[in-house]
């Protein structure tokens, strides 16, 4: 593996049990996918196409019946720790506040775990620190209940940076939020990767939104699922929401929306 890439999917095929695998039923098939170390990537497709099960497979979560999974250098062989993970519902518990919802994973991942008593002061600064960044200064002490979804989704992403991982997976983050709270949270998340250069793969079916956001665009396949286009999205660094309504994002947005509807038509891959 070339020390740039970062995520390096060779031939990956899965199939969610033995007896699917030996009928030859797989919910992804024939993946191929290098990521630079830093490279902000987003997968769209339709409905059922395999994009979740990609997820697990680049956490770790699930095993491939075949090919490898390499991240940061190494074989995946289990649930990764240099992670972090945010989904469409923001899950925080209702008990904790937001600043103890952002804490979780230093009381549960190691090396954060075995001093979390010793250190939990510097912790919670840094939790505090990262909630101000997002715009929730003011709101680290109030319960779940008393944010507005686009403030708890903010909370999911700081808890999902707080023991700041390599990569971030996201899986159709901002999908139930309301457009100019979803267009908020883009700038946000580009600010924080910009500062930060983690690795991100984000999941969404808002072209507009993995246009704005990444470096390269992947679509997928009907089940099973395989990338069958990918499009480095050429546009300057760092993006506005005015670019949104440029042309050349338009057209970008459209040849995407092309690809998808072919797919949706036909089922059958569309050229690279």
């Amino acid at each position: 593996m070339s020390s740039a890439n970062f995520v390096d999917f060779k031939d990956v095929w899965l199939a969610y049990n033995d007896e699917l695998l030996a009928q030859g039923h797989y919910a992804v098939e024939a993946i191929d996918l290098q990521v630079r170390q830093g490279e902000f990537i987003a997968i769209v497709g339709p409905s059922g196409c395999g994009k979740s099960t990609f997820m697990k497979l680049a956490t770790g979560l699930r095993m491939p019946s075949k090919g490898t999974v390499n991240i940061a250098g190494a074989p995946v062989t289990g649930p990764l720790k240099i992670s972090g993970m945010a989904f469409q519902a923001p899950s925080l518990l209702p008990w904790r506040t937001t600043v103890d919802n952002v804490l979780l994973p230093l009381e549960i991942v190691e090396p954060y775990r075995s001093n979390y008593k010793q250190k939990r002061a510097e912790y919670e600064e840094r939790a505090r620190a990262l909630l101000r960044k997002v715009g929730l200064g003011g709101y680290e002490d109030q319960f779940p209940w008393q944010l507005s979804g686009g403030m708890q989704q903010r909370a999911s992403i700081c808890r999902a940076l707080i023991h700041e991982p390599q990569m971030l997976l996201l899986d159709e983050p901002f999908g139930a939020l309301d457009a100019f709270t979803r267009e908020e949270l883009w700038c946000i998340l580009r600010d924080l990767w910009t500062e930060q250069k983690f690795n991100v793969i984000l999941v969404t079916h808002d072209l507009r939104e993995s246009v704005f956001l990444a470096d390269t665009v992947y679509v997928m396949s009907k089940s099973p699922g395989r990338f069958v286009v990918r499009r480095e999205i050429d546009l300057p660094r760092p993006r506005d929401l005015e670019i949104t309504y440029t042309p050349k994002f338009t057209d970008i947005v459209h040849e995407l929306r092309g690809h998808i509807g072919a797919i949706r038509k036909t089922g059958v891959e569309v050229a690279k």
